[in-house]
């Protein structure tokens, strides 16, 4: 017996398997930011009083750590989704999300227990890094494969639609919390309630999950043979090249996404010298603009295709990025940072669009999850993840300058895998689409 499957396809997008798909992933990536963003409050919780950019470096090398996790996580849990299948996994990452976020809300201080605090600290961001490593791939696949050929580039856009939300969900909670209460409550125990409604929020997510039906290309493979090495590192190995592409068309593009993103908030306040409200602010705003580009770009994509805003991406990150941060680093108000906030995150735009189609467009079905999961958290681990922990070294060394250049040679290598890869844009998923158009449908 199969689980029930996605209707048969037509043109239209079915928003019930978008939603489904995605707002797992916003609860997962509300969890995952939370961390990056309340650093500041929490980083004098668990280790000796100091330096404030010793402590930050200290949490922001914990933050790098649950990076290196997701290359298992990808791994494990690509393996499940292309073996179990894509509802299967979707429901077990949330659920490893969860229980990593009540983790950090329950953590004692280094006053209480000393380094104990700061192990449990380790010990959730790694579960948090086995879920995102694992969720990526799952929700990617899961939206890929639920959707029409013509529409998959808008209804994979929200991902990152889905993702941005978390964010905003995060600092919106920070932003009234900085209203609403002291610095001092707030470093004391007002840090820990994000991490409570974050467990809470993955809880009900998954009961939603539990409703989600499975998609019809992973049916097709289920159905064909058990030996073609389904969620196999030997199966993945017979598509290296196109795991190889993935790492690195996805290097500069995380990159860049986590220093608009998860960085720009304390370099604003660390390096320009903005408040810490007023750079939450300005995070917010941006972000808020940037989450409704990305249907725009996605259904763009459908249209040009994939690699000309993969393109657009490269060459704006390779050329803007030294003189845009150079910029941001003597900003000194809201509409000045807003606005050179935004030009980044609209250069960005061309990469978080649509890269999650991208790379289920690459390989078939039987190792899809696994193909995106395990090289894109390889990448996320090298580059994304350390983003700024690499930012902060910089900065402590004296030439934070160096960070910029460091972004834009990544930008850089990144766009010469955009000029010289395929388009992916009319690849066949199942048979129903092989059928109606006369190609191979991308299965083997």
């Amino acid at each position: 017996m199969t689980a029930p499957l996605i209707p048969a396809r037509t043109a239209r997008v079915p928003w019930k398997a978008v939603l489904g798909g995605s707002i797992g992933n916003m609860v997962e990536w509300y969890d995952w930011f939370v961390y990056a963003s309340f650093a500041t409050y929490f980083a004098s919780a668990f280790f000796p009083k100091g330096d404030d950019t010793a402590q930050l470096l200290n949490t922001a090398g914990i933050f790098a750590v649950g990076f290196f996790m997701r290359p298992v996580g990808g791994w494990l849990l690509g393996r499940y989704a292309d073996r179990r299948g894509r509802k299967a996994a979707l429901t077990l990452t949330v659920t490893l999300m969860s229980g990593s976020a009540l983790l950090i809300a329950v953590a004692p201080t280094y006053g209480s227990v000393g380094y104990v605090g700061a192990l449990i600290l380790l010990v959730a961001r790694l579960l948090q890094g086995l879920s995102v490593g694992g969720e990526y791939a799952a929700s990617a696949t899961y939206l890929t494969e639920a959707t029409p050929r013509g529409r998959r580039g808008l209804a994979s856009s929200f991902q990152y639609v889905s993702m941005t939300a978390g964010q905003l969900v995060g600092l919106g909670l920070q932003i009234v919390l900085q209203r609403m209460m002291t610095e001092e409550a707030l470093k004391s125990y007002g840090w820990r309630i994000p991490f409570i409604v974050g467990a809470v929020g993955a809880a009900v997510v998954f009961y939603l999950r539990r409703s989600l039906l499975e998609t019809e290309a992973y049916d097709e493979q289920e159905n064909r043979a058990a030996g073609i090495g389904r969620g196999t590192i030997r199966g993945l190995l017979a598509h290296r090249r196109e795991a190889l592409l993935v790492i690195a068309l996805t290097m500069g593009g995380t990159l860049a996404y986590y220093t608009y993103t998860t960085y720009l908030t304390k370099y604003l306040s660390n390096t320009a010298g903005l408040s810490r409200s007023t750079a939450s602010l300005v995070s917010f705003c941006a972000l808020f603009i940037f989450m409704l580009l990305q249907p725009l770009a996605g259904a763009l994509s459908d249209q040009i295709g994939r690699r000309p805003l993969l393109i657009g991406f490269g060459i704006g990150g390779t050329l803007g990025t030294v003189p845009l941060m150079t910029a941001l680093s003597g900003v000194t108000g809201f509409g000045g940072a807003l606005s050179l906030s935004l030009a980044g995150l609209v250069v960005v735009t061309g990469y978080t669009s649509i890269n999650a189609v991208v790379k289920a467009e690459l390989f078939p079905t039987h190792v899809r999850a696994l193909g995106v999961a395990l090289p894109y958290a390889i990448a996320n681990a090298l580059f994304g993840g350390t983003a700024e922990y690499v930012a902060l070294w910089f900065k402590k060394a004296g030439v934070e300058s160096g960070f910029y250049w460091y972004v834009a040679g990544c930008a850089a290598v990144s766009l010469a895998v955009y000029v010289c890869m395929r388009e992916t844009r009319d690849a066949a998923l199942t048979r129903r689409e092989s059928a109606s158009s006369g190609d191979v449908v991308v299965h083997a």
